[in-house]
């Protein structure tokens, strides 16, 4: 991405997804039709439990709030003690520790500016290879961009850092020594270090930490805040809800700026989020979904002559022919399949492409069979 002139507005990239228009239409013509394995879009049921959590809370005449309700509060405080072992300061406080997010994507697009940064000539750290919407979000508030995978010798002008473990789109997850590093590095330079856990409960190698949990943040959450979906756990990316959680003073001064923008979570989607947190057994679930999906998948990639590299979490694999990624994409299309270039998530990222695990068993199985 180029850097304009001073004075200049900033371009956003474009949409990557639009590059894909020749690869699909390529796949339609398979007579099998196609296996869209490009985009991350969960394609099973939403869960009994949120459905009638949503039903029953249609009945929402007034606004909700931006700080959420306190049962949606307590919940999450309750879901990220008992999935991911972080305590976090009192949901009920004065100072608010989570708050609910309209989804996380909007979050990490509009974070840098909630956070205040926009127009002080920062920079925003994000990994070598990384989900866009970081990148959109530093755009978008004026910022420069430098892409690493461990803390730099020189913090510079540095405002912000993005973590994302596990990894989209290639399932790395970042091991408690890494995490440590940039936990301290933050702390050390006063730049808060954000982490992206979209896909946190989905480690199938490995088992992700957060970066709140005591054994990386320490006795407590300074500088740090952390990002969760409900999305992917709860095939219930239509209802975008997410959460933000982590050190209160940077949560208050995302909550104060959301407030006066008017971005609430809807109540009845609060009420939903709120089933959602206190119910393991629609997570475990759908986890299992995935991984028969992904044992699949994975051994028809290989049986095909592709290489899979990390994928130890998450919900895609990052394979490679060691080629330029959209040969790799042309020869899926031939065979109806769509994947993503790696080339969308940064330039190391240009020999290989991401296949979702969020299709449904029947185009899974269609994908295998070609594959072979």
């Amino acid at each position: 991405m180029t850097t304009p002139a001073p004075g200049a507005p900033r371009a956003l990239p474009d949409f990557p997804w639009d590059s894909l228009a020749g690869a699909r239409a390529r796949a339609a013509q398979h007579a099998g039709g196609v296996v869209d394995l490009s985009i991350g879009t969960p394609v099973d049921s939403t869960p009994p439990v949120l459905r009638e959590a949503l039903a029953a809370a249609a009945d929402a005449p007034g606004y909700p709030t931006a700080l959420g309700t306190t049962a949606l509060r307590a919940s999450a405080a309750g879901w990220l003690r008992r999935r991911l072992g972080v305590e976090i300061a009192d949901p009920a406080g004065a100072e608010p520790s989570v708050i609910p997010t309209v989804g996380s994507k909007e979050l990490v697009a509009l974070l840098p500016t909630l956070l205040g940064l926009q127009g002080s000539a920062t920079t925003v750290l994000l990994p070598e290879i990384a989900y866009p919407t970081y990148e959109v979000g530093a755009v978008l508030a004026g910022l420069s961009v430098r892409r690493c995978d461990a803390p730099p010798a020189d913090a510079g002008a540095v405002s912000l850092v993005w973590l994302n473990s596990p990894g989209n789109p290639h399932g790395r997850v970042l091991t408690d020594e890494q995490l440590r590093a940039w936990v301290e590095w933050g702390r050390a330079h006063g730049v808060p270090v954000v982490a992206d856990e979209c896909y946190i409960t989905l480690g199938w190698d490995v088992s992700p930490r957060s970066i709140l949990h005591p054994a990386i943040a320490g006795e407590d959450h300074t500088g740090l805040l952390a990002v969760h979906s409900l999305s992917k756990q709860s095939t219930a990316a239509g209802y975008r809800g997410g959460l933000l959680s982590g050190d209160p003073v940077l949560v208050r001064r995302v909550w104060e700026v959301r407030r006066h923008l008017g971005l609430l979570v809807p109540a009845p989607v609060q009420a939903a989020m709120v089933a959602a947190l206190d119910d393991d057994a629609h997570v475990d679930a759908q986890r299992e979904r995935y991984r028969a999906r992904r044992e699949r998948l994975a051994a028809a990639v290989r049986g095909a002559g592709m290489r899979i590299d990390h994928s130890e979490a998450g919900l895609y694999l990052w394979a490679t022919r060691d080629e330029d990624c959209w040969t790799t994409i042309d020869r899926l299309a031939g065979l109806g399949i769509v994947a993503a270039p790696g080339s969308f998530y940064g330039a190391a990222g240009a020999r290989h492409v991401r296949l979702a695990l969020t299709a449904s068993d029947e185009r899974i199985d269609a994908a295998v069979e070609r594959l072979r």
